[in-house]
C-alpha cells in the first residue's frame, strides 16, 4: 500500500463543546496570539458575527477563522453549541481532521459535550481535550477530567482516542498550560499542542481536483460561493469543474471564477486551492450543501456525512390579520415567504420545507424550538411579515407503529424545587435516569422524554423555581409513541371588538389572569389578550371605556393600578399557542391570536371537529 501523501504546513481542526463553554471566547485568544485579527478595545467574542449571535451571546453559524503559527497554516472552525444547530456541527467535523473538545472545569461534560462528541468519535477523529475556565471560582478540572474520560469509555472510544492530551486554559484571560502547577502565559502550549497532536490532512495534489461543499455564502459582488475542504488535487481560477449533485449524482459542467482562502477572519483572493486547503470557490450555480465540486475527467461525488433527520415541524403563512402591513413589513406575500425558505433550505440542511397542500401555507421542518425560532426572528428583522402555527413533533411509522422523538434533558434546580419539576415532567411521560447534587449544592436530575413534552415546559420551569432553574436538552432517538400529554390547562381572552386597549377594561380583566396587551395598543376580533386561569376561552370587550355620569360618590373612582403586562417573546409565543391559535410576527410586534378571528367562525369549526 503506498505511504498516505501529508501537508505537514497545515492543521484543520473544528472547536466543539456544549453551550457556553467557551469556545468563541478561546477562537478569540487564539486569533489574538497569532496576531491575525486586530482587535478594537473592549471588543470580545468577534467571531458571533451576527446580531442575533450577538444578543443572546450563542453561536448559531459555523464560522472559520486561519492563521500562522510556527510556519504552519492553522484553519479552524467554530461551531454552535446548541443542539438544535447540530447540522452545522456534523458537517464541520467532514471538513477537519481533529477536534478541540472543550468543558466547561466547573459544568463538565454536559448533554451537547455528549453529541459533539459521539460525532467525532464516529468520524474517527482524535480530540483534544481542554479544560477551559479552570480560573473559574469552585472549578474542579481534574474531576472534570475523569467524568471526560468516562464519557469517552461510554461512547466507546478506540484505545487511541482514549489517549487524548489535556489541556488547561482560561480562553477569557488568553492563557493555556499543560499542568496547572505552571505559570499562565499565554496560549502557546495550546498551539503547541494542536501542531504535535492533530494529523497533516491527507492530501494527494497530483489526483484529479475533488472538493466537498459543507458550507454556501453569498456575496453581492460575487455570488454564491462554495465553501470546503479540497480533498485531492488542485484548482486554479479559471479552471473548469463539474458539479456532482448529492442526491442524483447528476454532473453539471461550471467554471471557477474566483478562490478565495481565509487570513484571520478576512477572506482574501487567491490563485490557486491545493489538497488540504479550505476555501470558497465562486461560478458554481446551482450548488448546495454535500454537493462535490470534481475535474472533469473524474467526475466522482465524496460521500457527504449523514445528516439527522429534522424533529419539529411548523406552518409559515403570510399575515392574515387585519394589521398586515401596518408595522412596516415590506415582504408580506406568500410568495416573499417561499422564497426566503426556499433560500434558508438551500444553505441551511437541518431545514426542510415542503406545501401544504389545499392551503397557501409552506410546512417548515427543523431540529427544533430553537432551530425554528431563530429563522422567525431572522426573518422578522429582514421586514417579512408572517403567521406561524404551533410547532408539532414530527411522528414516525414503522411496521404499523408510530415512533415518536425523544430527548435527553438535564435540568439543574436549587434544593427544594426538584419535588415539583419532577411531578411536572411525570405528567409529561419523562422517565428520570439520574439525580445527582453538583459540587455546588444545585440539583441535577437528568430525563428522557418525549419531545412533545418538553413544548411549553421552559417558561413553566422558570416560574415553579422563580428563575433561577436551568435545562438543557438534547435529540436521544426516536421510541414507540408514548400516549396522550396533557395541553394548556388555562383558557385565553379573546378581543371581541377592534380598536385601542383601554386602561380601564384591561383593570377589569387582570383578575382572571395573565394580560399581554398594553393600554392603546391597537387589538382585531380574534386577537389573544390575555390568559384566562378561571375557566375555557372567554371572548372580552377590551376597549371598554368607563360610563360617565354626573353622580359622585367618595371612592367611585379609585385609581386605576394594571399589573405590567407579561414581555412577548418568540420563545413563550410558539410554546404558549394551542392548535387552534396562531403567533403573528412582524418587525415591531409579536402578537397572539386565533386561527378562525370570529366568534361564529370558531364555532361553526368546533361543530364541525
Amino acid at each position: 500500500m503506498s505511504q498516505l501523501k501529508r501537508r505537514k504546513n497545515v492543521r484543520n481542526i473544528a472547536i466543539v463543546a456544549h453551550v457556553d463553554h467557551g469556545k468563541t471566547t478561546l477562537v478569540d485568544a487564539l486569533l489574538r496570539q497569532s496576531g491575525a485579527y486586530d482587535f478594537k478595545e473592549g471588543e470580545i467574542t468577534v467571531m458571533d458575527s451576527n446580531p442575533i449571535e450577538k444578543e443572546r451571546g450563542i453561536t448559531i453559524f459555523s464560522k472559520n477563522a486561519s492563521f500562522v503559527y510556527r510556519d504552519t497554516i492553522f484553519n479552524i472552525v467554530d461551531t454552535p453549541g446548541h443542539a438544535d444547530f447540530g447540522s452545522e456541527v456534523e458537517r464541520i467535523l467532514k471538513m477537519v481532521d481533529g477536534v478541540l473538545l472543550l468543558v466547561d472545569a466547573f459544568d463538565g461534560p454536559m448533554p451537547q459535550t455528549k453529541f459533539v462528541l459521539r460525532k467525532s468519535l464516529e468520524l474517527h477523529l482524535k480530540p483534544i481535550l481542554v479544560v477551559n475556565k479552570v480560573d473559574r471560582p469552585n472549578a474542579r478540572p481534574h474531576e472534570v477530567v475523569n467524568m471526560t474520560f468516562d464519557l469517552f469509555c461510554e461512547l466507546n472510544a478506540t484505545e487511541e482516542q482514549l489517549d487524548f492530551p489535556i489541556v488547561f486554559a482560561s480562553g477569557k484571560d488568553g492563557w493555556a498550560k499543560l499542568d496547572l502547577g505552571e505559570p499562565a502565559r499565554d496560549m502557546k502550549p495550546l498551539l503547541d499542542t494542536i501542531l504535535h497532536r492533530v494529523l497533516p490532512p491527507v492530501a494527494d495534489v497530483d489526483q484529479p481536483f475533488q472538493m466537498l461543499v459543507t458550507m454556501l455564502d453569498y456575496d453581492n459582488y460575487i455570488g454564491r460561493m462554495a465553501i470546503g475542504r479540497v480533498f485531492h488535487g488542485s484548482v486554479r481560477m479559471g479552471d473548469s469543474v463539474v458539479l456532482v449533485k448529492r442526491d442524483h449524482h447528476a454532473v453539471i459542467k461550471s467554471r471557477v471564477t474566483r478562490i478565495l482562502k481565509y487570513k484571520g477572519m478576512k477572506r482574501i483572493e487567491a490563485e490557486t486551492a491545493e489538497a488540504g486547503d479550505i476555501a470558497a470557490i465562486a461560478g458554481i450555480e446551482d450548488v448546495h450543501v454535500a454537493d462535490t465540486l470534481a475535474h472533469p475527467d473524474k467526475p466522482e461525488a465524496i460521500p457527504a456525512v449523514k445528516i439527522d433527520e429534522p424533529t419539529i415541524s411548523m406552518n409559515f403563512a403570510c399575515n392574515s390579520s387585519p394589521l398586515a402591513g401596518k408595522d412596516g413589513g415590506r415582504f408580506l406575500t406568500s410568495r416573499h415567504i417561499r422564497e426566503r425558505l426556499q433560500h434558508e433550505a438551500m444553505m441551511n440542511v437541518g431545514i426542510r420545507i415542503e406545501d401544504v397542500p389545499g392551503e397557501d401555507r409552506v410546512k417548515v421542518s427543523g431540529r427544533g424550538e430553537l432551530h425554528l425560532s431563530i429563522l422567525i426572528e431572522t426573518m422578522r428583522r429582514e421586514g417579512y411579515e408572517l403567521e406561524v402555527s404551533r410547532p408539532e413533533v414530527i411522528i414516525r411509522e414503522v411496521d404499523g407503529e408510530l415512533f415518536e422523538p425523544i430527548e435527553e434533558v438535564v435540568i439543574e434546580v436549587d434544593p427544594g424545587y426538584q419535588g415539583a419539576v419532577i411531578e411536572s415532567l411525570g405528567a409529561r411521560k419523562a422517565e428520570m435516569k439520574n439525580l445527582i447534587t453538583s459540587a455546588v449544592g444545585t440539583i441535577r436530575m437528568e430525563f428522557l422524554i418525549p419531545s412533545r413534552g418538553i413544548l411549553g415546559f421552559r417558561s413553566q420551569l422558570l416560574m415553579m423555581t422563580r428563575g433561577t432553574g436551568i435545562m438543557y436538552q438534547n435529540f436521544h432517538d426516536y421510541q414507540p409513541y408514548k400516549g396522550e400529554i396533557p395541553e394548556r390547562q388555562s383558557g385565553v381572552l379573546i378581543s371581541q371588538v377592534p380598536g385601542k386597549a383601554v386602561a380601564y377594561a384591561l383593570w377589569g380583566l387582570q383578575d382572571r389572569g395573565e394580560i399581554f396587551i398594553q393600554p392603546g395598543d391597537d387589538l382585531y376580533e380574534g386577537m389573544i389578550v390575555g390568559v384566562n386561569n378561571k375557566g375555557p376561552d372567554l371572548v372580552v370587550n377590551a376597549i371598554r371605556e368607563k360610563k360617565q355620569t354626573n353622580m359622585r360618590s367618595a371612592g367611585a373612582d379609585e385609581a386605576i393600578q394594571l399589573t405590567p403586562p407579561r414581555e412577548m417573546t418568540l420563545e413563550f409565543a410558539l410554546e404558549f399557542i394551542e392548535k387552534d391559535e396562531l403567533v403573528e410576527i412582524t418587525p415591531k410586534n409579536i402578537r397572539l391570536r386565533k386561527r378562525y378571528l370570529s366568534d361564529n367562525d370558531r364555532r361553526r369549526q368546533a361543530r364541525k371537529a
